[in-house]
């Protein structure tokens, strides 16, 4: 698959390091922390209760892969894993995904403040798209991922 679908967007397959027969997990055109990735089902769905069990299954398992990579991979100590379900929520793209942040000692003044940048991130981002990351970036980025799970 040359293009994967985001919701709205259309993402190279030079930015996603793993596919899995349901989800995919790609590297973030705006990353709140360095290493915030996402994952998320192949096949594009608004909201998480429109999810198929399996692809839930699938999502979760995948995510939790994920996350364990991350984590050692960017040296943190912890990880933030979230989903914006629905407008409200802060969901930007509609597109169920799965946030993956290393987290560290001090990354944030107040820890909860990840939430808030997650609210903003991608709304800023619409708006100044020069701060987003260069397909380049992103490509690298997510070939040195890619080559963790082989």
């Amino acid at each position: 698959m040359s293009t994967f679908r985001f919701g709205q967007h259309v993402i190279k397959a030079s930015a996603v390091f793993l596919q899995t027969e349901l989800s995919f997990a790609l590297v973030n055109r705006k990353p709140v922390v360095p290493g915030h990735v996402l994952v998320c089902p192949l096949r594009p769905v608004e909201r998480f209760r429109d999810l198929h069990p399996d692809e839930v299954a699938d999502l979760f398992t995948t995510t939790q892969r994920v996350a364990d990579l991350v984590e050692k991979h960017f040296q943190a100590s912890s990880l933030t894993i979230a989903i914006q379900d629905g407008p409200e929520a802060g969901q930007t793209v509609k597109h169920v995904h799965v946030h993956v942040l290393p987290r560290m000692a001090g990354d944030f003044e107040r820890n909860d403040n990840v939430y808030d940048e997650l609210q903003k991130h991608d709304r800023e981002s619409e708006d100044v798209p020069s701060r987003w990351r260069t397909e380049e970036e992103m490509a690298a980025e997510a070939s040195d991922l890619r080559k963790q799970f082989s």
